[in-house]
């Protein structure tokens, strides 16, 4: 199920796994039995476990001591806050709403430039969550709240617009996108149920013709009714209205802890700029390493006739490997990397490619001793493959964002006619 919900696009903004088959519907339909599907990681879950080989993260044994597994993926992506969470545990709840990429980026990169900034300044960036399914958040005191203190509560709208049907003389009203989380079965089940208890008396019918290309409800209206009334007791007695309560807790530093915008943004930079840290190091190690054998063959290639020689006339290979330790004040990895050399390295084309390796390490080497000694370039190198991530997979916002938030009041929900009272 974990692995399901992971490739329905209805339920992440951004799925991490590509499914092929059948994943289940904003209907509530259950996914297909595993024989019937298959599923690879997306392209963007990719960015979750980069550079995991390089010492970026922690390891340590699993459930039944089998196998060693990451305590945390060295994620590039910030993957709570735009695919959300919600969950309860020991007595705590979560509840993150998933945002949009590209805003939440361009967040990060602000409070990386500026960690002064402001609640209501990152807001000019990240103004809402973003929901997969779309849709409208009505009024922004909410996120604001939610944004400053870790908690708020956020309220959605379905997309519904009037269609006219001149010759009839009707309307109808047609729902195109859902609040998240909101099963469209169910909520057809709801408004059939409010028509037949004449809590709503103007819809005629109810269709649902929603296809591969998207979601489309269609109530049709009574002759002469008003459309604004009809959709104002929808969105009072139904799901087309809905709000979402959020709840920013985390996990931090193995302690559950509920923050503000500002705090999430502020711990995935420190996280990323620790991951960069780590990579760097283990980079210079390698770099080193690698240095260091290419000079041993240098110093075998500058005197090629002595080291030909010292091999031929050994007896042994521990021998051959003495004899070039001390002859040549190698080291034992460097003596071992010559002996193990093959002919072909020994000629004019292969002793310039030797050089040219040296000399290409000894620049990356030195660069990568710039980055460890300079927090300034730490932090230029996080804001680059954010800055990368966003050209990669950024998109557009899809929840529009409604500033006021017009309360349904008891005259909303009623027509208006002339009446004739008549008094004896």
């Amino acid at each position: 199920d974990a692995l399901v919900r992971m490739a329905q696009g209805f339920s992440m903004r951004y799925p991490l796994v590509d499914g092929q088959g059948n994943f289940g519907s904003v209907d509530g339909d259950p996914a297909a039995a595993m024989r019937y599907t298959e599923v690879r990681m997306a392209k963007l879950a990719h960015e979750l476990i980069r550079d995991i080989e390089k010492g970026t993260t922690d390891f340590s044994t699993n459930y039944d001591g089998s196998i060693e597994e990451p305590d945390v993926l060295p994620a590039q992506i910030p993957n709570l806050l735009i695919n959300g969470s919600s969950g309860i545990a020991v007595g705590m709840a979560t509840n993150i709403p998933p945002h949009n990429l590209s805003e939440v980026i361009d967040g990060l990169i602000a409070l990386l430039r500026n960690p002064a900034i402001t609640v209501d300044e990152l807001m000019t960036y990240i103004p809402a969550p973003d929901f997969p399914t779309a849709g409208f958040i009505y009024g922004t005191e909410g996120i604001k709240e939610a944004y400053k203190t870790g908690r708020g509560i956020i309220r959605l709208r379905a997309r519904a617009l009037v269609e006219k049907q001149v010759k009839q003389n009707k309307q109808s009203i047609v729902v195109t996108e859902l609040p998240y989380q909101v099963n469209k079965a169910r909520l057809l089940e709801k408004i059939a149920e409010l028509v037949r208890e004449k809590r709503i008396t103007g819809i005629q019918d109810i269709r649902d013709e929603s296809d591969r290309e998207g979601l489309r409800v269609v109530m049709e209206l009574k002759k002469d009714e008003n459309a604004g009334v009809i959709l104002n007791q929808l969105y009072k007695f139904t799901q087309l209205q809905t709000s979402f309560g959020i709840i920013m807790l985390a996990i931090v530093n193995k302690r559950p802890e509920t923050m503000p915008l500002k705090s999430a943004l502020a711990y995935f930079l420190s996280f990323r700029k620790e991951v960069v840290i780590k990579r760097t190091r283990f980079e210079l190690q390698k770099a080193e390493e690698r240095a260091h054998i290419l000079e041993g063959l240098k110093v075998a290639l500058d005197n090629l006739d002595a080291v030909i020689t010292l091999i031929r006339s050994s007896r042994s290979v521990a021998e051959a490997r003495e004899g070039l330790m001390s002859n040549f004040a190698l080291s034992t990895k460097q003596a071992t990397a010559i002996l193990e050399l093959r002919l072909q390295r020994l000629t004019g084309m292969e002793r310039e490619k030797v050089e040219e390796e040296l000399a290409s390490l000894l620049k990356e080497i030195a660069r990568l001793k710039e980055i460890l000694s300079s927090e300034q370039l730490v932090s230029k190198v996080v804001e680059e493959e954010l800055t990368q991530i966003k050209k990669e997979y950024g998109d557009t916002r899809r929840t529009e964002i409604v500033p006021e938030t017009p309360e349904i009041n008891l005259e909303d929900l009623i027509v208006e006619e002339d009446m004739v009272v008549t008094i004896s």
